[in-house]
């Protein structure tokens, strides 16, 4: 409770009063350390337990830093205003949001990533966003959430893979189990941003201008495509933006570009776009920290015992879908990362959730749950990239982001009525 308490705290003061994340995470990891010193005396194991934890989070830590690079370079190339303009055009600006959520759920069902759907289509969707004169939060929530089906739900998402590997059930049965509320909630994800692009279509600001194919220079395109080519062909996500953003700095150099200004831009970013280093600098502290604090969270095994003891007094499905999300969001709060949750819930619940229902059930509330906590969690690494990536706070476009919060009361209302189901069936071979 302790551990809890102060990570809370000293996360939601440096929110709150605007202090570096970094700052406010650090007495949680103060308190991680003491708990370590009664299991092992020796500093030296417990700074080699924080590395280890350090660097699972490494590629994570030189993503975001790529991403700072991202936006800078593609604008000095051309490849923002050409795409803006492509999307303009092909795009009716009239559907736009409900369109936006469309692609992104396309593009994150093929690649099974979100950090790679936003990173692909969020730039040049938002920019667009911005010139119709849009509530671009409304836009980032609907590629958000769209990214999120995929990561979520694809066969080729690394998270959708280990979901099926700790709960032991088979791709095909673990998609089954999910596909009820996913088609649920992605039709309620296009009734509601279909509603929003009827109350602002009356109010968008389109500017009349003729567009002609032959205007486009077909060397700035270089830069996207060489991005989704790494992602879709699945290479190294890693090498995809830095082939991407050195790609994107020759064509500025061939422009005529001074070399001095790409790297000042790169460092300091665009004014009125972002992007730049130095703006990632106290976000990536932050995660190294992090990394060492859960690092020392798995190591310790602080939450089984308790998770253990809770799941004693279950009674019902209903019951264990509510405790199975409150320990999972537990877990998405303290961990900061999505692969934890998916593991310690997954194979804590596993034995009584197979004894009792069935594993599929746990799938598919985990499926609803746990694979998005961590996408609503303020300081979860995964939250911060989806932010860092499109460029807007978190609680700007949560609000938004229908598909990440509103799984997880249908998942609730699901396990309701299927609690009611075999309530019934019980009473009818009774009688």
């Amino acid at each position: 409770m302790l551990l809890l308490i102060v990570t809370i705290s000293g996360v939601i003061w440096s929110v709150s009063f605007h202090y570096p994340l970094v700052a406010g995470f650090f007495p949680g990891y103060v308190i991680l350390v003491v708990l370590a010193r009664k299991k092992y005396n020796s500093l030296r194991v417990i700074l080699q337990i924080s590395v280890t934890g350090i660097q699972k989070t490494k590629i994570v830590i030189i993503i975001l830093s790529l991403v700072s690079l991202l936006l800078p370079s593609w604008y000095l190339a051309g490849t923002i205003d050409q795409m803006v303009k492509i999307a303009l055009y092909l795009i009716n600006p009239h559907h736009f949001i409900f369109l936006s959520f469309l692609v992104a759920m396309f593009f994150s069902m093929l690649l099974g990533t979100t950090v790679g759907t936003l990173s692909a289509i969020g730039i040049p969707i938002l920019g667009t966003a911005a010139v119709l004169h849009l509530p671009i939060e409304i836009v980032a929530g609907a590629l958000v959430s769209g990214a999120f089906v995929g990561d979520r739900t694809s066969p080729f998402s690394s998270s959708h893979q280990l979901l099926s590997h700790t709960v032991e059930v088979p791709v095909k049965k673990q998609w089954k189990a999910m596909l009820l509320t996913t088609i649920i909630a992605i039709g309620i994800c296009f009734s509601l941003y279909g509603l929003f692009d009827l109350l602002y279509s009356n109010k968008l600001v389109i500017k009349s201008h003729t567009f002609v194919w032959g205007e486009l220079s077909l060397i700035t395109f270089i830069p996207p495509l060489v991005l989704i080519g790494f992602v879709v062909c699945r290479l190294s996500i890693i090498y995809a933006f830095l082939s991407s953003i050195l790609s994107a700095a020759i064509i500025a150099l061939v422009k005529g570009i001074a070399f001095s200004k790409i790297t000042s831009a790169c460092w300091f970013g665009i004014d009125g776009l972002g992007g730049g280093f130095s703006h990632m600098f106290e976000l990536l502290l932050f995660l190294v920290l992090a990394g060492a604090y859960n690092g020392l969270l798995e190591e310790l095994n602080v939450i089984q015992p308790y998770l253990d003891q809770w799941l004693q007094s279950s009674r019902s499905l209903m019951s264990d879908t509510v405790k199975t999300l409150l320990a999972t969001l537990l877990i998405s709060v303290i961990a900061a990362n999505q692969t934890l949750p998916i593991i310690l819930t997954g194979r804590s619940f596993l034995p009584h959730w197979s004894n009792k229902y069935g594993k599929e059930e746990l799938v598919r509330v985990m499926g609803d749950s746990t694979m998005l906590f961590p996408g609503m969690v303020p300081w979860s690494v995964l939250a911060i990239m989806c932010s860092t990536i499109v460029g807007i706070p978190l609680s700007e476009y949560l609000p938004y982001a229908f598909f990440l919060w509103g799984l997880p009361f249908l998942t609730l209302l699901s396990s309701f009525l299927k609690q009611v189901l075999l309530r019934k069936g019980k009473n009818a071979v009774t009688i």
